[in-house]
């Protein structure tokens, strides 16, 4: 789930739980569902912002590589990726065929 739609979930589900006043009894109550709705969209913004990669705890992001002896290596650096440059020529169209 998404920050955005874990409150947009929130945030209807506040709407059911506070504003939504039921005028006949019914098998299911909207203030009930609004506060499972409300909760659900909580947790899931609080879990979204711990997995955000530059919030969150770096036990969740942190790359390690292990080496033959076993010990973890060092962060590896790469070289640069290699440029290719093509270059077109415009050349101009021989005599038709048959001339």
């Amino acid at each position: 789930m998404g920050l955005a739609v874990s409150l947009i979930v929130a945030a209807v589900g506040l709407i059911l739980a506070l504003a939504v006043h039921p005028a006949s009894p019914g098998s299911v109550d909207p203030n009930t569902v609004g506060w499972i709705l409300f909760v659900i969209g909580l947790i899931g913004f609080v879990v979204d912002l711990l997995l955000w990669s530059s919030w969150g705890p770096r036990y969740l992001r942190r790359t390690t590589y292990a080496t033959e002896a076993g010990y973890p290596a060092r962060r590896r650096v790469y070289a640069p990726r290699r440029r290719t440059i093509v270059e077109e020529e415009d050349i101009a169209p021989g005599p038709p065929p048959g001339i």
